[in-house]
């Protein structure tokens, strides 16, 4: 398959192509030992979900939160010591503004569950017009959201489509699904290069309305969007990975059969998509495919991918670039919704796979 002909958008074989279903999570490190700082932002203030599977976590104030926001999540480990800022905007749906708006008032006032974010990056901006409302809103790092009001609370949470794990008698999230994540990206970088890269290897096709000269939105699946967007402070540097080649003592030892990758202490993201193979052999032909020491679950080979119903990828690359030039490096974990046996992959929070 030569690198310069991009496969076809869709094919009456199923093997022969691959989608995106779900963008279901970004991975990015807060404070070490300001589980308060975690808790008042995700819990108090936006009023995540508990994931359940990370309870402990939360009850002992250490180590990984999740924080679930519908179908999707905020993966939140330590930092090594510093929080992750994201150069970037995500955009959440709530139910409604007026809960947020009621706690920023409470926040101001000094009422006891936001003290912690006193002092802080932690900030509300509200922009109004005409009809339309939304809220920019920083977490106590500095990365930025885009919290927008529902217009259709059943739909927006699609909880018909799917679901993450909710606590006995506690209540669903107020927010209602991730619909864009917002990357920056420098002012020279190829979009339509991107847009290419994320077509060839996981059949996600650019969402033309959305696209400008300054900015490409890829979908992925019919419900949220990916965008990549020339950096709004101009020439700003831009790096979305942090590489290190330090090993651990406690490491395994090293397979000097497999290759050796540095650890990406950067923020990530997550998607599902319905042909893993198929997406894992279109990376390997772009030498896209990355393996991270950090995360226990590694991927060498396609047949490891399969097992872990996972792989990962960390340049984003032109597929008619020849000298395979890097535009752009953020990780990505690529899942399958199926194990090896075609049975439902078990974090996978859809329920038709």
């Amino acid at each position: 398959h030569p690198i310069a002909t991009l496969p076809a958008t869709s094919s009456s074989n199923e093997e022969d192509t691959t989608q995106v279903l779900l963008l279901d999570h970004i991975n990015i490190n807060h404070q070490k030992g300001r589980h308060d700082l975690l808790k008042a932002f995700y819990f108090d203030f936006l009023k995540c979900s508990i994931d359940s599977r990370k309870l402990d976590n939360y009850q002992s104030g250490r180590k990984t939160v999740w924080a679930n926001v519908g179908m999707h999540q905020f993966h939140l480990p330590e930092g090594k010591p510093d929080a992750q800022v994201f150069d970037g905007m995500i955009t959440l749906v709530h139910s409604n503004l007026e809960g947020l708006m009621e706690r920023y008032n409470q926040y101001l006032d000094g009422e006891g569950a936001f003290v912690p974010l006193v002092g802080t990056e932690f900030d509300v901006i509200v922009e109004e017009d005409g009809e339309d409302i939304m809220m920019i809103v920083n977490d106590p790092w500095g990365t930025q959201f885009c919290i927008l009001p529902s217009d259709d609370v059943v739909e927006d949470r699609a909880a018909y489509l799917g679901e993450q794990p909710l606590l006995k008698n506690h209540e669903l999230s107020e927010g209602l699904c991730l619909e864009d994540l917002t990357v920056y990206v420098p002012h020279d970088a190829n979009l339509e290069g991107i847009g290419r890269f994320y077509q060839y290897v996981l059949g996600a096709p650019t969402v033309d309305e959305l696209t400008t000269e300054n900015q490409i939105s890829i979908a992925m699946g019919d419900r949220q969007t990916l965008t990549f967007q020339h950096h709004p402070d101009g020439e700003a540097e831009v790096a979305h990975h942090d590489l290190t080649y330090e090993v651990k003592d406690d490491e395994e030892e090293t397979d000097d059969s497999r290759p050796f990758y540095p650890s990406n202490h950067g923020p990530h993201i997550s998607m599902y998509v319905t042909n893993l193979p198929y997406a894992y052999q279109m990376a390997e032909k772009l030498d896209a495919l990355y393996v991270n020491p950090r995360f226990k679950r590694r991927a060498y080979s396609e047949e490891e991918a399969i097992d872990q119903c996972m792989f990962r990828i960390l340049d984003i690359v032109d597929p008619l670039d020849e000298t395979k030039g890097v535009i752009l490096r953020l990780e990505h974990e690529i899942r399958s919704t199926k194990t090896r046996d075609g049975k439902k992959y078990k974090s996978c929070p859809l329920f038709d796979v």
